[in-house]
């Protein structure tokens, strides 16, 4: 159970100081935190309730934070959080899916009630689950208010993970190494997809001993054939081919932190120039590994990717990584730093990143992807799977 089991109270009091900080540095008063992995964060809390409206609040002048979210699931916010009853609160049952009134109708209610109605508020707005009706009905309910975008600032907060975080992704890496391997061994030729996918599930779920798993933020992604030229499709039952791609993008999950990884086979012998392409990615993730040091850039450690990739006729126009660490669905990644050109930020100890190495052409693609943390020695993968086009004949 995540919470205050798992993390102490010093290292929640650390991450609220750290937050309330840049809360002073951009101007604001209090912000509404609906973005579950910050909502977890910053209190413990753990449940699949954010298919409703449901937020964290944190005001400047407030001790703790305040937990918002529907009535049916306060008793787990008084569960997972260790918050006192003061900053339980929930809204009324009766507001759930309600085409008039609003559940954030009842949250505006508590900020005046707290003496905030005329704050400086910052919001969301690029949270998967802050949607333009809680924005509505927050600023209609707050009209001295005075809103703004936050741009992220606890998802900012959460991108340097202390040690008790990377035991978990470690943890979580171990799991993923694991659910991979056991996926690539269901993989025959005739074999429907889904029962790799499975495999793969129960891999994830039961884990390895001592470390049992959790759900991931992303359901398994196995494009197969032609479709490996895209990245993001799901599996169906059709059997796997006697020959051609099938790509693997699968997570291991600790108490809600990832550790992601791809993996790319070929059913039959490869033709030369799918192995020369396989191999010169593995080669552009070592080179952008080798750079991913402290004090270096993100667009840094992209560029020596992307010259390994130039050198042997290749290019990656997307970005090729992006944060890891503490997600719930939709989307395993952070939403902060990304390595692709123009990204200055610097690489600090204790960053984790999926390294999203994959090249997509016109009618296949190929991805062997890591996820690393930075360290003084440079990026330290979390995975381990053999970093080739895997051959099953």
């Amino acid at each position: 159970m995540s919470g205050f089991g798992i993390f102490t109270d010093a290292e929640h009091a650390r991450r609220l100081a750290d937050v309330k900080g840049r809360m002073e540095k951009g101007g604001f008063d209090l912000i509404v935190c609906q973005d579950p992995a910050n909502m977890c964060w910053l209190t413990g809390y753990d449940g699949w309730s954010f298919y409703v409206p449901q937020c964290v609040l944190v005001h400047l002048e407030e001790e703790r934070p305040i937990w918002f979210g529907r009535a049916q699931d306060a008793k787990s916010a008084r569960m997972t959080t260790g918050l006192p009853e003061r900053n339980v609160v929930p809204f009324s049952e009766r507001l759930v899916q309600q085409p008039l009134e609003h559940p954030y109708d009842e949250l505006a209610e508590l900020i005046r009630a707290r003496g905030w109605a005329n704050a400086r508020i910052g919001v969301e707005m690029d949270a998967h689950y802050y949607t333009a009706r809680c924005h509505a009905h927050l600023t209609r309910g707050l009209p001295g208010a005075r809103f703004a975008n936050n741009h992220d600032l606890v998802n900012w907060a959460r991108l340097v993970k202390s040690d008790a975080e990377l035991a978990l992704i470690r943890d979580a890496g171990a799991i993923c190494s694991h659910a991979m391997k056991r996926g690539i061994e269901k993989m025959r030729p005739g074999v429907p997809q889904n029962h790799v996918i499975a495999e793969i599930y129960h891999a994830q779920i039961m884990g390895l001993p001592g470390v049992g798993g959790d759900y991931a933020a992303i359901c398994p992604l196995v494009p197969v054939g032609e479709g490996t030229s895209t990245p993001h499709l799901t599996w169906s039952d059709a059997p796997l081919p006697d020959n051609g791609l099938a790509i693997i993008e699968i997570a291991g999950v600790r108490h809600r932190y990832h550790a992601a990884l791809t993996r790319t086979v070929h059913f039959g012998k490869p033709p030369q120039a799918m192995v020369d392409m396989a191999k010169t990615i593995v080669a552009g993730v070592d080179a952008g590994l080798e750079l991913a040091k402290p004090g270096k850039t993100a667009e840094e450690v992209e560029a020596a990717w992307q010259a390994v990739l130039r050198k042997n006729g290749l290019k990656k126009e997307s970005r090729v990584g992006y944060p890891v660490g503490l997600a719930y669905p939709p989307d395993w990644g952070e939403r902060t730093a990304s390595l692709r050109p123009g990204d200055t930020t610097k690489m600090l100890p204790g960053m984790c990143f999926h390294f999203m190495a994959g090249v997509w052409l016109d009618d296949f693609g190929i991805s062997i992807s890591e996820s690393f943390v930075i360290t003084e020695r440079g990026g330290e993968r979390l995975c381990d799977v053999p970093r080739e086009l895997i051959v099953i004949d």
